[in-house]
């Protein structure tokens, strides 16, 4: 992996004198292997999985992992996918998240890292995600920053750009798709067995340190969309006859909802994650 780390946001922070980032307070050893033992036989045993691309995420040195969100439970599965390959993920998750009793607690013990709502409070977060990439771990992040509403791919941030530039690690774009029959966005928990989850890898996009935020962005996102379209390409399971049709979507819709479209009202105007 290239030194970047000098002209990164963890060179920064160190410049500066302060603490290379959130990431640096040490999870709880027991409390993941704990949660471990419980989520992955359910996981394995509750959901029919299909996983296209698995093989291209590295067993071991610095990956970074993005993919669309549809589902609160999207960071529980993303990170049951790397397990499968060895691999820890550290998700960017939303700081709010972590004032809350008992799950901020656990989300702290395994690691994961507050992502920041306030804008320039990103620094701080990258710096936390880049110190765990220099140490050959695994990142997770949104690039889209919340779950989307209609299902569809939303406009990306350009966080995800940044670390990967800093970082000198490229992208791995993941497609979900079936998360959101089980707890999507302004629905209530459905949990039920043999719900399938589809999760499509592509392959890894890079950026390069000239490249600019947005239009990386843009990039990485176009392919996440892509690999949404293989997911649903490859959903094993349809509406019944008489069941409601909200969840399953077209393999054609994904767009690219460009972070460059100042008239777009997405987030083009704001650079932070």
């Amino acid at each position: 992996m290239p030194d970047t780390l000098s002209n990164g946001f963890l060179g920064r922070r160190r410049q500066r004198g302060g603490p290379p980032g959130r990431a640096n307070v040490p999870p709880v050893p027991i409390v993941y292997p704990a949660l471990k033992s419980v989520l992955r036989p359910a996981l394995d045993r509750g959901l029919e999985w299909v996983i296209d691309g698995l093989e291209r995420i590295p067993e071991q040195g610095p990956v970074l992992l993005a993919a669309n969100h549809v589902a609160h439970l999207d960071a529980l599965l993303l990170g049951y996918v790397a397990e499968l390959r060895g691999r820890r993920a550290r998700v960017l998750a939303k700081a709010e998240l972590f004032s809350v009793p008992l799950a901020g607690s656990i989300l702290r013990a395994v690691g994961h890292i507050p992502a920041g709502s306030r804008k320039g409070s990103s620094e701080s977060t990258l710096a936390a995600a880049e110190e765990v990439l220099a140490a050959g771990g695994c990142v997770a992040m949104f690039p889209e920053g919340k779950i989307s509403r209609d299902l569809e791919p939303q406009t990306a941030h350009t966080g995800v750009a940044r670390l990967a530039r800093a970082a000198g690690v490229p992208v791995l774009p993941v497609g979900l798709w079936g998360s959101h029959r089980i707890w999507g966005k302004g629905r209530l928990p459905h949990p039920r067995r043999g719900v399938a989850e589809v999760v499509a890898i592509g392959a890894p996009v890079a950026v390069e340190p000239g490249d600019e935020p947005r239009a990386a962005a843009d990039r990485i996102m176009a392919a996440i969309c892509a690999q949404v379209s293989r997911a649903r390409e490859l959903y094993p399971q349809r509406p019944a006859p008489g069941e409601a049709s909200w969840w399953s979507l077209s393999p054609d819709t994904p767009r690219l909802r460009s972070c460059r479209d100042d008239a777009g009202g997405g987030q083009a105007s704001t650079p932070d994650l």
